[in-house]
């Protein structure tokens, strides 16, 4: 696949669709996005009404939402071995859609201090924030990576949540988040992208 373009920027969810584009080893071009009025003009609307980073267009196709862009180049670049496998599928889609929707939902609803009573925890996704990091942390004590022990898409993905998140405190510093953390950032495609997107 040729013509990948990442609409981005350096404060935002970008950095995890750069390290993901950093990881399939293809070359993109990059196309920073202040934020204010070039993400809510109508040319950039026209590519996600949200008016929000990342974008990923690949050959005409339009990309939003940083897990989809994750699984998206894991399909569309092969070669760099990024898919699940068969027999790592149901892992590979439980967390990722785990991380996309109970944990995200989970952390930003602790940060801004809405914590559900008894009765609302069985309607939102979450549940309630507790349970949500005991489910992770306790995936991440049993394996090295989402799917076991190869390193995939969903780890990108999963990985930048938890990164993210224990810089500033909405994870707790639990030993299989920190070495889980560890284990990601010793990765050659993270420490470019970091590098991209630090100076900016």
């Amino acid at each position: 696949m040729t013509g990948l373009k990442l609409y981005t920027h350096p404060k935002s969810r970008g950095r995890i669709a750069r390290w993901m584009l950093e990881e399939t080893g293809r070359p993109y071009e990059t196309e920073v996005m202040d934020y204010g009025a070039p993400l809510q003009s109508a040319a950039f609307r026209a590519l996600n009404p949200m008016g929000k980073v990342p974008v990923l267009v690949a050959e005409g196709q339009v990309v939003t939402e940083t897990a989809a862009i994750c699984a998206f180049l894991a399909e569309a670049c092969p070669e760099a071995g990024l898919a699940p496998l068969p027999s790592e599928r149901a892992n590979y889609l439980r967390w990722m859609f785990f991380a996309a929707g109970p944990l995200e939902q989970a952390i930003s609803a602790r940060m801004f201090g809405f914590e559900p009573s008894a009765e609302q925890r069985r309607s939102v996704g979450f549940g309630d924030y507790d349970s949500t990091v005991i489910a992770l942390a306790g995936w991440l004590t049993d394996h090295d990576h989402v799917t076991g022990v190869r390193f995939t898409a969903a780890d990108v993905y999963v990985g930048s949540q938890v990164m993210f998140a224990l810089s500033f405190g909405g994870l707790p510093a639990h030993p299989a988040f920190l070495a889980y953390r560890e284990r990601l950032a010793a990765r050659p495609a993270f420490r470019r992208a970091s590098e991209l997107d630090g100076p900016m």
